[in-house]
């Protein structure tokens, strides 16, 4: 007789078992414990040792592969695989998740929304990353899909007594809710395809079938607007702009990066699984979207004044960035995904935890002048926001300039000579719109004297971003062996 829950099925899910259990302790502790929003502080102990317990199941798992020899451990019938796909982006969503925990209760005092649910739903949504990660079942992918998405739409919304959140918050609801129905119908069209819900058994489906075949490209087309909107590639961007100016700014750093590192894993397993096949409908399509992400992100970015904005928009020229690495196509095209991803995390991270330490009393602190004399205020952040922006820009010797040669040089490799050299224009026009933020800080006069929102947990957050920013670019070796975890990914097989 077959067993329905085996213990095997049961480790390939414990780092995500352990993110619910302690996301719904919070919850409770919340209620008994901590019913004072200045009493709530104590709740970081408890996100604190459900990351460190997820991430001792990481590498758990990690070790088990490594020891086995193997290059993937099913669980659930080949619901969830766990490969060294799925464990480097796990470890990237873990220390997003655990870096924005750090820094979110005092911005949230001085907003006063400091309410326990928020840190519950924290874990949750690193939850449902898990499952994009490391599903390979349209049933898992989605119900991964839509843990994080719901856990987000509450957040992007937390700040109740302000308008702008509200509306952010709506609108990323309505407009989430209306691609995911895109996404379900595609799915739905890839099941009857293959009678099966596995992606390697709708790959085999599909392979049977030309590439153009009408029903493929509608599964294709359906399912590409779903995912593509995750990841705000234009012309699926609209909610990206209002979403990250109104949620709260930890939110918002949370959002653009974890958010957008498992939706691109997700997409990674679509269609470099079940929709490889199909790879000459998708790679024209997909090299118009990325170079209209590419122009939109970029010249939409150079006259935003909202910080949080112009963020927005650079988030979403990264996008573009990253789906120029899936069209080549090529290893050195995923490994540099890889690499880009862990790159922006760090990079974008450090710049929006810039911005909540410049949130105090009455400032909003997402303004361009917000950031007017920073370097005579605080020089150190200062600092920091310039190699951030560094980074961000691709300039040398920081983290950003590693992820782009990596794209760049899978485009170069693989003949897309005219993509590599408009990505590479476009550079010249994000470092203006970075450099306005500069010309800000070690420019103009600061406008304002109120000291910056300082807490430990902010300084070791920024200090540890900062820290990567730079390492990566000067010493990369150790983090290229991490990101070649990723490079015999099950699901190219």
């Amino acid at each position: 007789m077959t067993q329905f829950y085996t213990a095997t099925d049961h480790f390939t899910i414990l780092p995500a078992l352990m993110l619910a259990l302690y996301g719904c302790a919070i919850l409770l502790l919340d209620f008994w414990l901590f019913p004072k929003p200045r009493q709530r502080k104590g709740l970081l102990v408890f996100v604190v040792l459900g990351e460190a317990f997820a991430g001792s199941c990481l590498w758990r798992q990690q070790a088990w592969l490594s020891a086995s020899g193997a290059t993937q451990l099913l669980g659930f019938h080949g619901a969830v695989t766990i490969d060294g796909f799925a464990i480097f982006f796990n470890w990237i969503f873990l220390v997003a998740a655990l870096i924005v925990a750090l820094v979110s209760y005092k911005y949230l005092e001085i907003a006063g929304e400091h309410q326990g649910e928020y840190y519950g739903l924290v874990l949750f949504a690193q939850s449902g990353m898990y499952f994009l990660a490391t599903g390979t079942d349209l049933v898992t992918l989605f119900m991964g899909l839509e843990l994080m998405a719901l856990s987000f739409y509450v957040m992007v919304g937390f700040l109740r007594a302000e308008k702008r959140s509200n509306e952010a918050a709506l609108k990323y609801l309505l407009l989430g809710a209306f691609s995911t129905g895109f996404l379900a119908y595609g799915f739905s069209v890839m099941y009857g395809l293959a009678g099966s819900t596995k992606l390697a058994d709708i790959a085999e489906a599909i392979s049977a079938r030309p590439p153009w075949d009408p029903v493929v490209f509608l599964a294709l087309a359906t399912s590409a607007v779903g995912l593509l909107f995750k990841i705000s590639a234009v012309p699926f961007h609209m909610w990206a702009p209002d979403a990250y100016e109104g949620a709260p700014t930890t939110v918002t750093a949370y959002l653009s990066v974890a958010s957008k590192a498992a939706s691109m894993a997700f997409l990674l397993r679509i269609f470099t699984g079940p929709l490889a096949p199909a790879r000459a409908a998708w790679e024209p399509l997909l090299a118009v979207v990325a170079v209209a992400t590419l122009t939109l992100g970029n010249l939409a970015a150079i006259n935003q004044t909202n910080l949080k904005r112009l963020l927005a928009y650079s988030s979403i020229s990264h996008a573009g960035y990253m789906l120029l690495g899936l069209i080549a196509g090529n290893q050195t095209g995923i490994n540099g995904i890889a690499v880009y991803v862990m790159v922006y995390t760090f990079m974008n991270l450090g710049a929006f935890l810039v911005l909540v330490a410049l949130r105090r009393g009455n400032i909003i602190g997402d303004d361009l002048e917000d950031t007017n004399g920073l370097m005579h205020k605080s020089p150190g952040y200062a600092v920091l926001m310039l190699i951030f922006l560094l980074s961000l820009a691709g300039i040398p010797p920081t983290a950003g300039f590693l992820g782009k040669y990596y794209i760049f040089l899978s485009l170069i490799q693989t003949g897309h000579y005219a993509l590599a050299v408009i990505a590479t224009l476009y550079v010249a026009v994000a470092i203006y719109y970075y450099f306005k933020i500069v010309r800000a800080m070690f420019v103009q006069e600061s406008t304002e004297k109120a000291p910056l929102a300082l807490t430990a947990g902010l300084r070791m957050a920024l200090g540890v971003s900062g820290f990567a920013t730079l390492a990566i670019g000067i010493y990369p070796e150790p983090f290229l062996r991490f990101v070649g975890q990723a490079s015999g990914l099950s699901f190219l097989r």
